[in-house]
This record gives C-alpha cells, sequence and structure tokens, in this order.
C-alpha cells in the first residue's frame, strides 16, 4: 500500500465511506467485490479509518460487524469528493484542450471525414469538442455493429473499417491496446491521430 499514490489512496477511501454510508452492516468481503479491491487491502482501509476515527465499528446483528461514518469521517468524505470533483474537472479540461488540438491539426491537414475510435467518455468529449468544426464524422469504430448507436452516428465493427472511405481516425483511448489494434488493421499511419 506504501507504493500507491495519494490519489489512490484517496479514491479507495472516498469509495469505502461512500459504500458504508449506504449500507451499515456491509461485510468486508461485499466491500471486496463491489469496489474490485483486495480483502486483505479493504481490512486494512477499515482498520486505518477506525484508528483516524472516521469510522466507527460496533457489533451488530449476529455479531456481525457494523460500520458507521462519524462526523469528522462525514467531514473527511465532502473534502474527498471535492477533491475528486475538481481534480475530475481539471482532467476533462486538459483532455479537451488535447483534442481541440488534435483536431486543428487535423483540419490545418486538409482533413474532412473521420471516424472517432472506442465509444467510451473520451469518444464522447471528442464528439462534444467536434461540434462547429469543418469535420465531418462519419461514426465510430468499436468492436460491435450498431445502427445510430453513438448519438445517432454508426458504430463500426473492426472488420467494417476497411470498407469505410475516411481521411483520418482518432483515437479516443490512451491504451496502448487500441493502437496497437489499429496498426494491426493496416490503417495508413497518416491517417491515425493520437490524444
Amino acid at each position: 500500500m506504501n507504493n500507491a499514490g495519494p490519489e489512490r489512496n484517496d479514491a479507495i477511501t472516498l469509495k469505502i465511506l461512500d459504500e458504508i454510508s449506504r449500507e451499515s452492516l456491509i461485510t468486508q468481503r461485499s466491500l471486496s467485490s463491489r469496489l474490485d479491491i483486495a480483502l486483505g487491502l479493504i481490512n486494512t482501509y477499515i482498520k486505518r479509518l477506525a484508528k483516524q476515527g472516521y469510522i466507527k465499528i460496533t457489533k451488530g446483528p449476529m455479531n456481525r460487524l457494523k460500520y458507521a461514518v462519524t462526523p469528522k469521517g462525514f467531514s473527511h468524505r465532502v473534502g474527498l469528493t471535492y477533491t475528486y470533483m475538481n481534480s475530475s474537472m481539471k482532467y476533462f479540461s486538459e483532455l479537451r484542450l488535447r483534442i481541440d488540438g488534435v483536431y486543428r491539426a487535423m483540419i490545418l491537414s486538409g482533413v474532412k471525414d473521420i471516424l472517432i475510435w472506442g465509444d467510451g467518455e473520451i469518444a464522447e468529449l471528442s464528439y462534444i469538442s467536434l461540434r462547429g468544426l469543418p469535420l465531418n464524422l462519419l461514426g465510430v469504430v468499436d468492436g460491435r455493429n450498431e445502427e445510430k448507436g453513438f448519438f445517432g452516428y454508426n458504430i463500426y465493427s473492426l472488420e467494417d473499417l476497411a470498407t469505410l472511405h475516411y481521411d483520418a481516425i482518432l483515437i479516443a483511448s490512451f491504451s496502448k491496446e487500441d493502437i496497437q489494434r489499429v496498426k494491426a488493421l493496416d490503417v495508413d499511419e497518416k491517417k491515425i491521430y493520437l490524444l
């Protein structure tokens, strides 16, 4: 746990406090499963939160442990939420600037028709950033085929990529695997734009 960054620790702490606020009789095993965090790590966090006075642990029915977020814990949770929201806003603001820069490079290169690779949050922000620009979105490429499945645009499968006529493809992901997948499909590297 010492090699985990403070932001990760705060994110885990916030998730645990949120779950305990919703359900005081939650088990550590349930927390582990819901948050996809190792049971031993959950136990360590619970002990630390109790020691810091953020939660109180009492015996519940049938000798189960009952957790309660203390006023100090509630205050800490509010602070963590504020920090998380501030960090998220900064991340999306920086991402928006990167997307705008890539679109500017596309326009300067004479690109007209584009595809967005992926249909997650980054693709959604890429779509929003596209509005008002002289670029034509043909659709998005993802692992499945779905007509009008992305803000009214078609989602094309990887196999469809070879049949589409486009000037550029924006990789709306930071995943190295996605970049490798695009390159494995023999896409002209001059048409690939990365964030």
